[in-house]
């Protein structure tokens, strides 16, 4: 037996001391495992136990249960007994082992529309707890990996989109395209994606080739609309020219993709990765502005400045 059926959760999301309306499994040994019974509940003490050893791959929830669990945490949202910082955490934990889910979906399409209530939880808390929007972002200590990049650029895409003055259905489009932006990557080497080190030059080019694949991933969708296929397609498009794969400049890359380009370096300078030490934020800002100034729209870069001012807690 496979984890097919269900999903991960992390255990940071349940509440404690109440009664779960849903059965949590291990996987051990090639089967899932009942670990807590539905209705049981958990003490604070060993979710949080639990938690400090879970490195996001040990607990389960069945896969016809995933409308529960996001009412589950819907409600955790909407507690006034929670606070916004804890709500912070589980936001993100929740969306992270819902995305993880998602990413691997054959049926790209299916997945963009079921990402959809997670940008719309991601702006509504941007909304209300503006000061907690720091703890949406992991520290920079916790390793590179897929999901939680692609779930930082989302975030930093969207508070870039609100100090642009995005409207509201344009900043949805843009969650979604800042989520899907590597989505390309499911077809690269396992072995490139997660090699210790910088690549050759025969590794550099198959990854050289996401943007491409990653296109030919959305077309396989209808109703995915040009700006989720451009976030995509032209997040390594430079502002000056030089970028790839199609070597635009200026305006003729899409506000998406500039923005995109933008968050995705910043977030890939500040966090832990197997070969290089993450820098604070101001000092990654300060070396885009000052060394890779070609790469990025003035204008963006600029403004990313009072995001990264409001996202302080992040630092």
């Amino acid at each position: 037996m496979s984890t097919k059926g269900y999903f991960r959760i992390r255990l940071s999301t349940i509440r404690p001391s109440e009664d779960i309306p849903f059965a949590i499994y291990i996987y051990i040994d090639g089967k899932m495992v009942e670990y807590v019974r539905l209705g049981d509940k958990l003490a604070a003490e060993k979710i949080a136990s639990l938690h400090g050893r879970d490195t996001g791959e040990s607990f389960f929830v069945e896969e016809i249960n995933k409308p529960l669990y996001r009412d589950y945490v819907k409600d955790s949202m909407n507690s006034s007994k929670i606070n916004n910082d804890q709500k912070a955490t589980i936001l993100r934990e929740s969306s992270i082992a819902i995305l993880e889910d998602l990413f691997e979906a054959p049926d790209v399409g299916q997945a963009i529309e079921e990402t959809k209530p997670i940008v719309k939880d991601l702006l509504e808390f941007m909304e209300n707890a503006p000061e907690s929007v720091g703890g949406l972002i992991s520290l920079s200590g916790h390793d590179f990996y897929t999901y939680n990049h692609s779930f930082d650029v989302s975030i930093y895409s969207l508070g870039l989109g609100s100090a642009l003055g995005f409207d509201k259905k344009t900043m949805e489009e843009l969650g979604l395209g800042s989520l899907f932006h590597d989505v390309g990557k499911r077809m690269v080497a396992l072995d490139i994606l997660c090699k210790r080190g910088p690549l050759d030059d025969s590794e550099w080019v198959q990854m050289k080739m996401h943007p491409q694949f990653g296109l030919k991933i959305l077309n396989e969708s209808p109703n995915i609309t040009d700006g989720i296929k451009a976030a995509c397609y032209e997040h390594h498009e430079s502002w000056k020219g030089g970028g790839y794969p199609q070597d635009l400049s200026g305006q003729e890359i899409h506000p998406f993709a500039r923005i995109v380009a933008l968050t995705d370096t910043y977030d890939a300078m500040t966090t832990q990765r197997s070969y290089n030490v993450p820098m604070r934020p101001v000092e990654a800002l300060n070396m885009m502005k000052e060394k890779l100034t070609h790469k990025f729209d003035p204008e963006m870069l600029k403004a990313m400045y009072s995001v990264l001012f409001k996202m302080d807690n992040a630092a």
